[in-house]
């Protein structure tokens, strides 16, 4: 017996309630990821002629769409011009947000913008309101253009003369785009060797400061550009989350750069001049947060730069921001909520300003999630592969926080171990709240508390 139109006009608004804007963005990036996979299986799309293999497909699309930089191939080694445009695609759509180049093509063919769509915008840039939503993807889709543009142009006067016209301003043009949406995807390797980054640029300027401040500007979010844009040097009319991304990106990159420099000095940086010295220094405190780009040699470093590097992958950039990581707004909030409650106050507060109490909570599920995950994970592969636990634990942290940085076991990594990385690394970049949450339905329940008992902490 067929259901009726009834029927399946009930069952279609039960699909429609259950997906949430949550879910449709998840829904979106895995549909986005797929055809990249597809499309980097096709034989035109490596150098060899033959398919990639599934696995390597999906890893490449997810690293790529996920903006984290780990890999299994080299990708100019392995992958033609056809298969990097592709995976360039990807970063370019995973850096601004498939919602968001939807928007943008819309406004181009002079669409109307609905309020679901809106209500997307607003899930996917992560931002409070709805309104002036437009407004802001107008203002990132060209700041983005003008800062990617400018990256590439900059980088013309380094490549242009070493690898000829052609391959030089497509050189710039990938760094460009890769470098602001933190992605990590070089195409070094057939200059420099497989998987060599930027290690032979460890001392051009250029190149360096030019790296560093695409990273940067990516990693600070499109709503304090918004607001660098109209208040430009009145720092008194910032908003509270201005405030705490500018103040923590400029705390986590000063702190960094000297602790690099101090447990390095005598190991990898041991006889570098002062002015290669500063540069090592300052790009290793910038690409944890989280571009995946290294100018000295991941897996010599001392077991104290790993543990610093591992922190700094973690903590990430800032909330709507093409970084990954917890944010630093999410550390930010959590260290002044215990320091006040510390001191017996019950707000924590910062600029003169008190934090929610649901960002509190938010700050406190997204902590606990992500090192459940991160736990969870590098127990399962220590578990499956006997790797050393610090490069299991790099590895992991790299993934979930969509860094792409490794200190060299992803090529050895099992399929089971694979597909953890890919499921940390989809899962840091959706975030892990929201990846939590897809799974979980939400359900109207009566507003009743049960009786409260007291419990021991501490």
């Amino acid at each position: 017996m067929k259901p009726s139109k009834a029927d399946n006009n009930s069952i279609l608004v039960k699909i429609q309630h259950n997906i949430t804007y949550g879910r449709m963005i998840a829904i979106g990036y895995l549909l986005v990821i797929i055809v990249g996979a597809l499309l980097l299986m096709l034989p035109w799309a490596t150098k060899a002629g033959n398919e990639t293999g599934f696995l390597t497909a999906l890893f490449t699309s997810v690293s790529a769409t996920c903006v984290t930089g780990l890999v299994v191939v080299d990708t100019s080694l392995h992958w033609t011009l056809f298969g990097k445009l592709v995976i360039l695609l990807l970063i370019q759509i995973g850096g601004l947000g498939f919602i968001t180049m939807g928007v943008l093509t819309a406004l181009l063919l002079k669409k109307k913008i609905n309020l679901t769509t809106r209500g997307l915008l607003k899930e996917s840039i992560n931002v409070n309101q709805v309104g002036g939503i437009v407004k802001l993807v107008r203002t990132i889709c060209i700041g983005t253009a003008f800062i990617e543009g400018s990256g590439a142009f900059l980088l013309l006067f380094r490549f242009i003369p070493e690898y000829g016209f052609f391959k030089g301003v497509f050189f710039s043009i990938f760094h460009s785009i890769s470098a602001f949406c933190n992605a990590g995807f070089d195409l070094m390797g057939e200059i420099y060797g497989s998987y060599s980054s930027f290690i032979a640029y460890k001392g051009d300027i250029l190149v360096n400061t030019v790296l560093m401040l695409l990273i940067i500007l990516g990693g600070l979010g499109f709503s304090v550009w918004n607001e660098c844009k109209d208040y430009k040097f009145h720092i008194k009319k910032y908003s509270l989350h201005s405030k705490i991304v500018l103040s923590a990106t400029g705390i986590l990159l000063l702190a960094g750069g000297f602790l690099f420099f101090l447990f390095e000095k005598e190991n990898l940086m041991a006889g570098m001049s002062a002015k290669d010295m500063f540069l090592t220094s300052a790009f290793s405190s910038v690409t944890p947060r989280t571009a995946g780009f290294n100018t000295i040699d991941t897996a010599g470093l001392s077991q104290s730069s790993k543990l610093l590097t591992i922190v700094l992958m973690f903590i990430g950039g800032s909330p709507g921001s093409t970084a990954g990581g917890i944010k630093t707004v999410t550390l930010v909030v959590l260290l002044f909520h215990m320091w006040y409650n510390l001191k017996g106050e019950r707000d924590g507060r910062i600029f003169g300003r008190r934090f929610e109490e649901e960002a509190v909570k938010k700050a406190s599920i997204v902590l606990l999630l992500s090192l459940i995950m991160a736990t969870s994970a590098t127990l399962a592969i220590c578990y499956i592969q006997p790797l050393p636990l610090e490069d299991v634990l790099f590895e992991v942290v790299s993934a979930i926080s969509t860094v792409g940085m490794s200190t060299g076991i992803t090529r050895d990594l099992t399929m089971v171990s694979r597909i953890i990385i890919i499921v940390l690394m989809y899962c840091g970049r959706i975030g892990s709240m929201s990846f939590a949450l897809f799974f979980m339905e939400k359900k109207k329940t009566a507003n009743i508390q049960v009786p409260a008992e007291q419990v021991m902490i501490g």
